[in-house]
Formats: C-alpha cells, structure tokens, sequence
C-alpha cells in the first residue's frame, strides 16, 4: 500500500503526530483550540500517507508499447534534439507530477538498461524549459528488440529534493514495475523515435504503468 522509500518519513511522523496529540490533549484547555491543533496533525498524517502510496497497477506487458512511467499532465509533446545520449531528434513526452500525484516512476517498456546516469543540479520549478537540462535529475535508456531504445529522465521540482533511481545498466528491465521514486513535485520526459505512434494528447491525465503513451 506505501512505497518502502516512505517508510522512515511515515514513521517518523506517526511518532511526531502521536506525541503532539497527547501533549495537546493534556495542555491544551481550550476545546476548540485543542480539535483545531489535533485536526491539523490528523491532516499532516493524511497528507504524508496520501503521498507515498504505491497503488497495485495492471500493467499490459507489450514489447511494442511505451506505457507512461508515472501518474499525472501531459504537459508536452514536441520534437526535440536530445543532447546526452542520442543526440538526434527524438519525440519528448513531458508528464508532470503535482505533489497529490503518486510518486512512484514505473519502467515504460521492458528490456535490457543500457544507460543509466544520476545528474546533480539546481531546482527550477518543473515545469520551467530549462528543467530537464539544469535540475538534478536521472536519465535512463531501456532498449527492446521491437520498440527499440527509449530514454526517460527524473526531474527534480522546487519541491523535490530527492530522486531514487533503481535502473542498473545491465539489469533486465519489466515493463511497469518501480524503476524509482521523486519525492515531493516534479516530472518525467520520454523521449521516444520519430517514428512512434503517439496515443496521448497535451493536458492528457495519464496513469503511471497503464497509460500507453505510444506504440510502433
């Protein structure tokens, strides 16, 4: 039900939101200051729960189709020349993430990791042209025999201060399963061949690990 990299944060909080209820139900006299506060830890709670779930997906294993890595936007859809790894001309699919989204980043197709990089940089707000080039962010590629190599990159928000990566070039990648997770606001751009069938449009509301976002 939640990600194993909320576990310490949820923890953490429990204990935090437990011992301030206890404190203010014992100090606290006046009776609608005392629901306000305690109504205020409940939420922070909920909030923190709400933001590290890892919902079940069903994921339709297709070698041919790129699924969306994560929940949220589409926020673009255009050419591109992508500079670190291709360096060509490739479609970028932008999907952005608000901090109520799930956060977990799920592989787009299945096949082998043939790169996989960790960047350290700034935190412009996510949506910002510049973003997925100066933010900290991760860039990796998994490569299929039918789909061919498709590239997706983390990026860090003004709220994001921490991405995980799991992808270890060399690993078997499974389509849909966590290839990572962004904590707290960001987004993730694909970058697919020219000749990919395109099946979203922008401001598309898109489901991490269900959406296919393009198919060959």
């Amino acid at each position: 039900m939640f990600h194993k990299e909320g576990y310490k944060i949820i923890l953490i909080t429990l204990v935090i939101v437990i011992g301030s209820i206890l404190m203010i139900d014992r100090f606290i006299d006046l009776t609608w200051l005392r629901f306000s506060l305690m109504t205020v830890m409940l939420v922070l709670l909920g909030l923190i729960l709400q933001f590290f779930r890892n919902p079940k997906r069903h994921t339709t294993l297709d070698s041919k189709a790129v699924v969306s890595p994560v929940d949220g936007k589409v926020v673009v859809i255009e050419e591109v020349f992508e500079k670190e790894v291709f360096k060509d001309k490739r479609i970028q699919v932008s999907v952005f993430m608000s901090p109520i989204n799930v956060h977990v980043t799920r592989y787009p197709i299945g096949g082998n990791v043939t790169y996989s990089k960790y960047h350290p940089g700034k935190f412009l707000v996510a949506w910002h042209p510049k973003s997925s080039e100066e933010n900290e962010r991760t860039t990796v590629v998994v490569e299929n025999d039918n789909f061919g190599k498709v590239l997706y990159r983390q990026i860090a928000g003004a709220l994001a201060k921490r991405i995980v990566n799991y992808a270890k070039t060399e690993e078997n990648a499974i389509q849909g399963s966590d290839s990572g997770f962004i904590k707290f606001g960001s987004r993730v751009d694909l970058y697919l061949p020219l000749d990919a069938d395109i099946k979203v449009e922008l401001n598309q509301v898109v489901k991490g690990g269900e959406t296919v976002i393009a198919t060959k």
